[in-house]
This record gives structure tokens, sequence and C-alpha cells, in this order.
């Protein structure tokens, strides 16, 4: 019990820490008030407004996509030696990927208007 008081007494210090801080080394309190940033033109809208909702579907096609990457570089590595059935395996892979993007062709999602 003393060991879970005292590792509480540490995240608390360490938390009122980061707060001081904070708290001493912030620029400003609103963001747009503060100096000038986005290469030196002042900001137009807040940090936090809201994007259209067609990002976010184009968002989820560019991670399916980075997924994809980040499964066929180490496919790269060893196809050589695998040989023909991890073709086979990645051109199956790519077509439920391909299948994925069609499907969304035809739902508009690619659409801007």
């Amino acid at each position: 019990m003393v060991n879970v008081l005292a590792m509480a007494a540490v995240a608390a210090a360490a938390v009122a820490l980061l707060y001081l801080v904070h708290r001493y080394t912030a620029v400003a309190a609103a963001p747009l008030r503060a100096g000038p940033f986005l290469s030196g033109h002042r900001p137009a809208q807040h940090a936090v407004s809201r994007f259209h909702v067609r990002w976010y579907v184009l968002t989820l096609l560019f991670l399916a996509f980075d997924v994809e990457m980040l499964f066929m570089y180490p496919w790269a590595l060893v196809v050589a030696r695998v040989g023909t059935s991890s073709v086979v395996e990645m051109f199956g892979f790519l077509g439920v990927l391909m299948a994925g993007v069609v499907y969304a062709w035809r739902e508009g999602a690619l659409r801007w208007s």
C-alpha cells in the first residue's frame, strides 16, 4: 500500500512540475494574439477550427495506402527468397485494397463537389 501511495505522490508531483514549467514558459494564452507564425503570416482562423468532412475520408484512404506501404517494404526484402507464393499473396493483398478504393470511388468519396 505504501508503494502505491508513493507512486501516486510521485505522479502528482510530476504533473504539478509540468504544469508549473508550462505556466512559466508559455508564450501567450491566446494563440491568435501571439506573434506571427505560419511563415510570417498571421493566422486566418483558430488552430482548432473544424475541417470539412470530406477530409476525413481522404485521410482514411491515405492511411490505408500508408499501411499498405508498411506491409510492402518487408515483403520487398524477402520476395526473392520466398518465391512465387509471396508474389501471389501480395497481389491478393493489393486486390483487397483496390476493392476498397473502387468501393470508395463508387460511393463518391473521392468527389469534391
